[in-house]
């Protein structure tokens, strides 16, 4: 006679020892690298391909072990990242594990099953795609071309997955005063719109001399020549974007006026310059583009992947992810602009008494 074993399967017990270490139910669904899986029917699945994926998370029991479980490859994420990202309490008692749990028993029961699942060893080394340890004090030239090599030389055709045809990070702008439009502009429109409110701050007439501090892939530099009539020096730390920047201004025909160079800003000594600029580093494209924009860089995602391999894709997917979640709580994440300038003799700044004439 064949007796069906009653036992619980292997993702049974972890979803049991998670649920009973943070003291809450977990409402999503869980998969393990055996192939059985345990909790509710969701929109989210976690898939455990290993049970090394179980060491990252209680090793670092945060934000931290989840991301690098997941851009690593050991555990995967089915389903919306969004509504895993947002699922009451999941993120914050999870950082608290075993603090903030059950009580002494049920805690020590899940302690045990997570050693018998193989959830207990030496912490895992970080994903290969994590910025390692840099030599030299920290912002040093030869530490920040590192870190800048790092993260940006791994291909520009990349970056224009999510970037789009501008190649601009940092934050869009859109007019939100102006009806001409009607429905929100492109993110296209709102990156060449952000340009040009930079280029009317900083006052650029025809003739002037602008720096570009991190210029990227070129655009801000292209944008203030073409419209304003400057010459331009463009300086980045990444190879592979000045390679873009320059080809893109050898189509653009503006050669003659933009001058884009692999150089720590420290170095430049062919100053003075009339007016200076330097765009963020963080990509935000504000909160009614959001769902649209991320969904193209998921209609790209194998091509993401075969362009800069699955490491870096799933990191780049958490960071979008994580903008716009940060956009839609309110207060959460934020975008300035800072505009200084040097006082004349008489002390003043020599700036519009309004925002008037920058806005349009």
């Amino acid at each position: 006679m064949n007796v069906r074993s009653t036992a619980p399967t292997a993702a049974e017990r972890l979803l049991s020892a998670f649920e009973g270490a943070m003291g809450i139910p977990i409402p999503v669904h869980v998969r393990c690298w055996d192939g059985s899986d345990a909790g509710p029917d969701s929109d989210v699945t976690i898939v455990f391909r290993n049970r090394r994926a179980i060491r990252r998370v209680l090793w670092s029991p945060n934000e931290l072990g989840l991301v690098r479980a997941y851009v690593s490859g050991d555990l995967e994420i089915e389903g919306d990242v969004f509504r895993l990202l947002t699922l009451p309490d999941l993120v914050d008692r999870l950082a608290t594990l075993g603090v903030r749990g059950s009580d002494r028993g049920t805690i020590l029961k899940s302690l045990s099953t997570f050693v018998r699942l193989g959830g207990l060893g030496l912490r895992p080394k970080p994903p290969s795609v994590e910025v390692a340890r840099r030599r030299g004090p920290k912002h040093s030239k030869t530490r920040d071309a590192s870190s800048v090599s790092h993260h940006y030389d791994v291909g520009n055709d990349f970056y224009r997955l999510f970037l789009g045809p501008t190649m601009v990070y940092s934050c869009g702008y859109w007019d939100q005063r102006s009806g001409d439009r009607g429905a929100i502009g492109t993110l296209e429109e709102a990156q060449n719109d952000k340009l040009d409110l930079v280029c009317r701050k900083l006052g650029l007439q025809s003739g002037m001399r602008l720096l570009d501090v991190g210029c990227g892939w070129g655009s801000m530099a292209i944008h203030a020549a073409e419209k304003y009539d400057v010459s331009v020096v463009g300086v980045t730390l990444s190879h592979e974007q000045a390679e873009r920047a320059r080809a893109r201004v050898s189509e653009a025909g503006l050669s003659d006026l933009i001058d884009i160079r692999v150089q720590d800003y420290r170095d430049i000594g062919d100053g003075p310059f009339d007016a200076i600029s330097s765009i963020g580093m963080s990509e935000h494209v504000g909160d009614s583009a959001l769902p649209g924009y991320v969904g193209r860089l998921r209609d790209s995602w194998d091509d993401a992947i075969r362009l800069a391999g699955a490491e870096r894709a799933r990191t780049w997917l958490l960071y979008l992810a994580a903008s716009a979640l940060g956009f839609e709580e309110k207060g959460r994440l934020t975008i300035h602009q800072v505009l200084a300038v040097r006082p004349s003799d008489d002390g003043s700044s020599g700036l519009p008494r309004t925002r008037a004439l920058w806005l349009g």
